[in-house]
C-alpha cells in the first residue's frame, strides 16, 4: 500500500504488525506522524491508551504494535476517550490539510513554487524514541523542521537513520562513564520505508565507495508537514563490512566517517532525484553534508553538451546553497587527510576530469598546498550565501575564515548571523504553556514572534508565573528521586540507602541546572573551582543552594570523560552528597526536565567558543533565569533584567586561559552569593520573591518572541532561500 501525507509527497510502505478496532483506525497515521511529539493533547491520548508501555517507550508505534486485541474492548466502551481521540485526529487532519492561513502561503507562497528546500543535517533530535541524534546540532535539526513545518515552508530533510543511534550513558559507581549502544528495530520506531515510485517494493539507492557499490534504504520520518529521509545501510545484499556505514553516529574512525558523509551527501542526492524531488534551493546544515555538492556536479557535468572548466560547473552549484557553519572550535570543522580522500572520492575522478579542483575547494588555507580536507571550507567555497548561528559566532567565524577569498554578491556579508532558535511547543513546560494560553490567548503561537504580544506577561500576578515555575520543579524533583535511585540500585546501594532518595532534591532550595555536551572548553568545572566556597553557598542554613548537571563526554575525549568521573565523585563526598546531582543518561527528555523546572541556568563556556547554546533560550522561555558569560546567543538576549552576565567586560586579551578561568570563577562566586541567592530567598510575608519573578517574566517576554525557531526559519527563507534564486 503506498501513501503520501507530507506537503513534500513522499510515498512509502507500512511495515508494522498494527491491529486496529475501526472505531481508532487513525490512530496509526496519528502514531507515524511526529507532530505528537510536540502536541500534548495527542500524547496524553497515547498514555490513556496503555500508561504503562507510553511510561516505558514514550513511542506510539510501539504502543500501538503491543496492545492487545482484548484491551480495545474496555477502551471503546469509554465514551469520552473516543471523544478525545476524534478532537486529536481531526486537529491533525486540519493540521496538515491547511494551506491559507500558513505564514509561509501568506508572505511568499508565489515566490518558491518549482521545487522545495531540501535541508541535509547529519542528525537530528525531534524525540528521544527517535535516537538518531546526539546533542545541540541534532536538536537544532528538528526544531528546524518542526517550525517549517508549522509555517508551511515547502522543505524536505535528509539525514541517516543510525542502527545504534549515538551511545547511551550511564555512570558507574566510580564516576565512569559507560557506554552503551542499543540496537534499534526500525519497524517499532515512528518511520516507515519510502516507496520506490516506479514499483517493486522500498526504494533503494547505490552510492559508489572504493572497489564496490554500496546500497541504502531509505525511510521516512513525517514531521508534521515536512518529509525527513533517512538513509540505512543495514541490508543483506550489502557487504558485512559496510552494513554498519550507518551503524553509529560519530564513529571516530576517519575512513568510516567519510564513508557516512558521502552517504548522507551523495545517497540524499540521489534519493531526492529517485523521488522526482528538485529543490529550489539547498540548505548544507554543517560541514558533515557538503559532499552533496560532490553529487550536484557530477549531475551537471554529465548532462553538459561540451567540456567546461570545473570552476564553470562550479559557479552553477553554488547560486541555489546556503550553508550554515556552527562552530569556531577547530574539532568541529571537519576534516580529513588528502590520501582518505582522493581513495574514497575516487570514483568520481573521471567523470569531474580529475579531483584535484574540487579537493582545493575544502582546502582550509589557499596559501599552502596538499593539506587537509576541510568539508567546513568546501561548505563556504561552494556556497552561495554562509550564516553562523548568533551575531558574535558570524564575527568569530568571519575572522576565522576570512582568508579565503569566499564567492559572494555584491553588499552581501561573508558569514552572516542567523541566531539560532527553539521550537516553543517542544520545549515549553505544560504548567506554562498553560499560562500563557490564559494571560495571551488560546492562540498565544499564531502570535509567537510578535513581541508586542508578549508584554502582558510582564503584568501576570507573581503568585501565578510562581506557581506554574513551581508545579514544573516538583515534576522535575519526582524525577531527579526517581532516576537517583534507580542509579543507586545499579550501583548495589543497601535498601536503606534508597529509601533516602525518597528524601533527596527539596523543591525549596535555589536549584542550579547545568546540562550539555562535557566538552572542556565548556568549562563545567568552573562552579567546582574554589571547593570551600561552593561548600558553604550549597551548606548555607538560611539561603542553601542544589545542582543539577547533566551531560556526555564523546567517548573519545578522554578529558570530558575524566571532568564527569571528578563531578560525580565531588557529588558523592560528605560536603556535596544531597547538594549536587549528576543525572546520567542525558538525552531529550532529561533535557526538556531540566530547562523546565530549574530556577537558574548556567552556562559557563569558554568566550568566544560558544556557537549559540539554545539551551538557555529554552530555560529563559520557562521563566529559568540564565547566568552565563556572555557567549553564543546570551549577548542578544541579556538586558540586564531578565537574568546575569558574568563577567559583562570584554574578555581581556592579556589574560591566559588559566587567569581567565580564575577571573570568571571569581564572578560567578560573587554573582551567586551576592545577587542570586539573596534575590531568590528575599521573601515578604510569605510570598514568592518579587524581584525574581519580575526578572522571570522579563525573561519570559524577551526571550520567547526573539529566539523562537519560527523566527529563526523566518529569517532562513526571507534572507537566503528566497534570495539564493536571484
Amino acid at each position: 500500500m503506498l501513501t503520501t501525507a507530507t506537503r513534500v509527497g513522499v510515498p512509502f510502505l507500512h511495515c508494522a504488525d498494527i491491529e486496529l478496532p475501526r472505531q481508532v483506525a487513525k490512530l496509526y497515521d496519528l502514531a507515524y506522524n511526529l507532530r505528537w511529539s510536540w502536541n500534548p493533547s495527542a500524547r496524553r491520548l497515547f498514555e490513556e491508551i496503555d500508561p504503562t508501555s507510553w511510561r516505558h517507550y514514550r513511542n506510539p508505534v510501539e504502543l500501538l504494535i503491543n496492545v492487545e486485541p482484548s484491551h480495545w474492548l474496555a477502551l471503546l466502551e469509554d465514551g469520552s476517550l473516543l471523544r478525545r481521540y476524534e478532537r486529536v485526529t481531526e486537529d491533525l487532519e486540519s493540521y496538515l490539510q491547511r494551506r491559507g492561513g500558513c505564514w509561509f502561503d501568506e508572505n511568499h507562497g508565489e515566490e518558491l513554487t518549482d521545487g522545495p528546500v531540501a535541508y541535509f543535517s547529519m542528525e537530528y533530535g525531534l524525540h528521544q524514541s527517535l535516537a538518531i541524534y546526539s546533542g545541540g546540532l541534532g536538536v537544532l535539526s528538528g526544531d528546524h523542521c518542526k517550525s517549517a513545518s508549522d509555517l508551511g515552508l515547502p522543505m524536505v530533510a535528509v539525514g541517516l537513520a543510525y542502527t545504534h543511534g549515538y551511545f547511551q550513558q550511564t555512570i558507574d559507581a566510580d564516576g565512569v562513564q559507560q557506554h552503551f549502544y542499543p540496537e534499534y528495530d526500525f519497524t517499532r520506531l515512528p518511520i516507515r520505508p519510502v516507496a520506490d515510485p516506479k514499483g517493486g517494493g522500498e526504494l533503494r539507492i547505490v552510492v559508489p565507495l572504493p572497489g564496490r557499490e554500496v546500497q541504502a534504504r531509505v525511510w521516512v520520518a513525517e514531521v508534521g508537514r515536512i518529509p525527513l529521509l533517512l538513509l540505512d545501510t543495514r541490508l543483506p545484499e550489502n557487504d558485512p563490512a559496510d552494513r554498519p556505514i550507518t551503524g553509529q553516529l560519530y564513529v571516530r574512525g576517519r575512513a568510516m566517517r567519510l564513508a557516512q558523509e558521502i552517504l548522507l551527501g551523495v545517497g540524499g542526492v540521489r534519493a531526492l532525484a529517485a523521488l522526482s524531488i528538485e529543490p529550489e534551493c539547498w540548505h548544507i546544515n554543517e560541514g558533515h553534508s557538503a559532499l552533496l555538492q560532490l553529487e550536484r556536479l557530477r549531475q551537471r557535468i554529465e548532462a553538459a553538451d561540451g567540456p567546461r572548466s570545473l570552476g564553470s560547473f562550479v559557479e552553477e552549484v553554488r547560486r541555489d546553497v546556503v550553508f550554515t557553519t556552527h562552530t569556531p572550535v577547530p574539532a568541529g570543522n571537519e576534516q580529513f587527510d588528502r590520501d582518505l580522500v582522493e581513495r574514497y572520492l575516487e570514483p568520481w575522478s573521471e567523470v569531474l576530469g580529475g579531483l584535484d579542483g574540487f579537493i582545493a575547494l575544502g582546502n582550509a588555507d589557499p596559501r599552502s598546498e596538499g593539506g587537509a580536507f576541510n568539508l567546513t571550507a568546501l561548505g563556504l567555497n561552494t556556497s552561495r550565501w554562509a550564516n553562523a548561528v548568533s551575531k558574535l559566532n558570524a564575527e568569530v567565524t568571519s575572522r576565522m575564515w576570512r582568508h579565503l577569498e569566499l564567492p559572494r554578491a555584491a553588499g552581501a556579508p561573508v558569514i552572516a548571523p542567523i541566531t539560532n532558535g527553539i521550537h516553543t511547543s517542544t520545549w515549553v513546560g505544560e504548567e506554562m504553556g498553560a499560562l500563557f494560553a490564559k494571560t495571551l490567548g488560546r492562540d498565544w503561537q499564531s502570535r509567537l514572534l510578535d513581541e508586542a504580544a508578549w508584554q502582558p506577561i510582564r503584568k501576570v500576578a507573581n503568585a501565578e508565573v510562581w506557581n506554574a515555575h513551581q508545579a514544573q520543579k516538583s515534576r522535575l524533583g519526582r524525577f531527579v528521586r526517581q532516576q537517583t535511585r534507580r542509579q543507586l540500585a545499579r550501583h548495589g546501594s543497601s535498601p536503606e540507602e534508597l529509601r533516602q532518595a525518597d528524601a533527596l532534591f527539596d523543591e525549596e532550595v535555589l536549584t542550579i541546572g547545568f546540562a550539555r555536551r562535557f566538552a572542556t572548553y565548556k568549562r563545567a568545572k568552573l562552579l567546582f573551582s574554589k571547593l570551600d566556597r561552593l561548600r558553604d553557598l550549597l551548606r548555607d542554613p538560611h539561603r542553601p543552594l542544589q545542582i543539577l548537571l547533566a551531560g556526555k563526554a564523546h567517548p573519545a575525549d578522554r578529558a570530558g570523560q575524566s571532568l564527569i568521573q571528578e563531578i560525580f565523585a565531588l557529588s558523592q563526598t560528605e560536603d556535596f552528597r544531597g547538594r549536587v546531582f549528576f543525572l546520567e543518561g542525558y538525552d531529550m527528555k532529561i533535557g526538556r526536565m531540566l530547562v523546565q523546572g530549574v530556577d537558574v541556568w548556567l552556562n559557563t563556556p569558554r568566550r568566544p567558543m560558544e556557537a549559540s547554546g539554545t539551551s538557555g533560550q529554552k530555560a529563559a522561555m520557562n521563566g529559568v533565569l540564565n547566568c552565563s558569560i556572555l557567549d553564543g546567543w546570551w549577548p542578544e538576549g541579556y538586558e540586564g533584567d531578565n537574568g546575569w552576565a558574568i563577567d559583562e567586560a570584554e574578555v581581556s586579551e592579556e589574560l591566559n586561559d588559566e587567569e581567565q578561568d580564575r577571573h570568571d570563577a571569581e564572578e560567578l562566586y560573587r554573582l551567586l552569593a551576592e545577587e542570586i541567592t539573596p534575590a531568590y530567598y528575599r521573601r515578604e510575608g510569605g510570598r514568592p520573591p518579587a524581584d525574581w519573578v519580575e526578572r522571570m517574566k522579563a525573561s519570559i517576554a524577551t526571550a520567547t518572541p526573539r529566539f523562537s525557531s519560527h523566527r529563526m526559519v523566518r529569517d532562513y527563507v526571507e534572507l537566503s532561500y528566497l534570495p539564493s534564486r536571484s
